[in-house]
């Protein structure tokens, strides 16, 4: 299990090969397919300081990051010339500027409560960045704290885990199946070959890197007559 310390000690270092230095092009190419309407709300678990934070309310919606290391979030305020107003709420430290709201925390500390209005979830960076007994119970979280009506944009990793440490870890296709088999569709909208543009999984030996992005909708439950 990778202790809270791995990732702030991560953060204070600055090794964050993790972080792109642009808005997700996965994002920019697929989030329409969601039929998001302006004023919606987004949850964003361990978010760091990405760029699709601002991408995501420049499209009119209210944005919910959670990320753990407050340099995140502060490097993200300041990178961006936003001055948050700072307040606690709850188990969480909550920075908000603007459409954007990042809460400094633990993610398993979220209650339904605080995302109620999060009809919406992207994840590009806290699936694959959990080894994974922490991955399944992160997955049963967050389904068991989003509203039932909800639908969202989830991109992930795959290579052989064998010939390499994470994170980021590898997530098959078939695992995230598995994960949201209950209640969920989900749709596989791209899966490309992505070794030959990231040297450094070259260097670390890897012979197979894919990124696949999914569609994930909550089925409604029927009713009982």
């Amino acid at each position: 299990m990778l202790h809270e310390d791995f990732w702030q000690a991560r953060w204070a270092r600055d090794e964050i090969g993790f972080h792109l230095y642009e808005v997700n092009p996965y994002l920019l190419r697929y989030w329409p397919q969601l039929s998001v309407q302006p004023g919606e709300r987004v949850l964003v678990p361990l978010c760091g300081k990405t760029l699709d934070l601002r991408w995501l309310a420049a499209q009119e919606l209210q944005v919910l990051g959670v990320e753990l290391s407050r340099k995140a979030i502060e490097d993200f305020f300041a990178e961006q010339g936003l001055q948050p107003q700072i307040e606690e709420q709850g188990a969480f430290v909550r920075f908000r500027a603007d459409a954007i709201e990042l809460w400094c925390g633990d993610f398993f500390a979220l209650t339904a409560a605080d995302v109620a209005q999060c009809h919406l979830f992207y994840d590009r960076a806290a699936l694959i960045a959990l080894p994974l007994d922490m991955r399944q119970r992160y997955a049963a979280h967050l389904q068991a704290i989003l509203p039932q009506v909800c639908r969202g944009l989830l991109v992930t990793l795959d290579y052989p885990q064998e010939q390499m440490n994470g994170p980021p870890f590898a997530v098959p296709a078939e695992q995230v199946q598995a994960f949201y088999a209950d209640g969920w569709d989900v749709h596989l909208l791209a899966r490309e070959d992505v070794l030959g543009e990231n040297w450094r999984f070259l260097q670390r030996g890897l012979t197979r890197l894919d990124e696949s992005v999914f569609s994930l909708s909550r089925r409604e439950k029927k009713s009982r007559l």
